[in-house]
């Protein structure tokens, strides 16, 4: 668990960011975005997961998130997916995996997306969201409906879900953060999920792991949550080949 004064620091970081990332008008169609966690990329994220969407064969592990796992600001082979995947084929696991990471999404804007992000033959989903929802201090019930219904469509097509946790910012208020925390861990217990508590785990808050911004991890630190992914979804993978 970070102490307050760590998350502090850390709010202070997302609100600057936030603040100095204001598009100035009248400006491109992706300045027009949303901005919440570096929307400005959105395009580019999107643009190199479709054409591992659209690649066929092996089955697939997607990665349903945001920037954290779009990869922002981190070569495209450093993403926290790209890792795993290079996990994978070390571990000889036969699986492709998908970043469907978009930044600055919300639970919301995963769930408009999920049709086209388990395209395939997906066997896992791995739902990475709510960052956004807590920068935003979009409502927890909001929140938590979306991420229910993402874990609902996944199952009832057979895919294992992993559920990652995500902390909320102190500024809202700490009874706003102790529910923001406390909805990941009911939707785990109540749809019966594999479940990693804080995606940021080890990461959040230390300046060795993080970019300048002080929000994403630099490759270290993609580094340590590929291993803390890693812990929570190689037990969820078929036998290996």
């Amino acid at each position: 668990m970070l102490t307050r004064n760590t998350w502090i620091f850390i709010a202070a970081a997302w609100l600057l960011a936030a603040a100095c990332s204001q598009p100035a008008p009248p400006a491109s169609e992706s300045a027009r975005a949303p901005v919440d966690v570096a929307a400005s990329s959105d395009r580019a994220t999107a643009a190199s997961a479709a054409p591992a969407a659209r690649t066929a064969a092996r089955p697939r592990i997607v990665f349903l998130g945001d920037s954290l796992t779009a990869g922002l600001g981190l070569a495209p082979d450093q993403s926290v997916p790209s890792l795993v995947q290079r996990r994978l084929e070390a571990e000889s696991y036969d699986y492709e995996v998908v970043n469907a990471g978009v930044s600055g999404d919300t639970s919301a804007g995963g769930l408009s997306r999920l049709d086209w992000s388990l395209e395939g033959d997906v066997r896992v989903l791995v739902v990475e969201l709510g960052a956004n929802d807590g920068l935003r201090g979009i409502s927890v019930a909001s929140m938590k409906q979306n991420l229910a219904e993402i874990i609902t469509r996944a199952k009832a097509r057979g895919i294992t879900v992993l559920l990652t946790g995500m902390e909320a910012l102190p500024n809202y208020g700490m009874a706003y953060t102790s529910e923001f925390r406390q909805a990941f861990r009911d939707l785990a217990e109540e749809h019966d999920v594999a479940f990693v508590p804080f995606f940021l785990e080890g990461v959040a808050g230390d300046p060795a792991l993080n970019q300048r911004d002080l929000i994403h991890p630099n490759p270290e630190g993609a580094q340590v949550i590929e291993r803390t992914i890693w812990a929570s979804l190689e037990p969820l993978l078929e036998e290996k080949d």
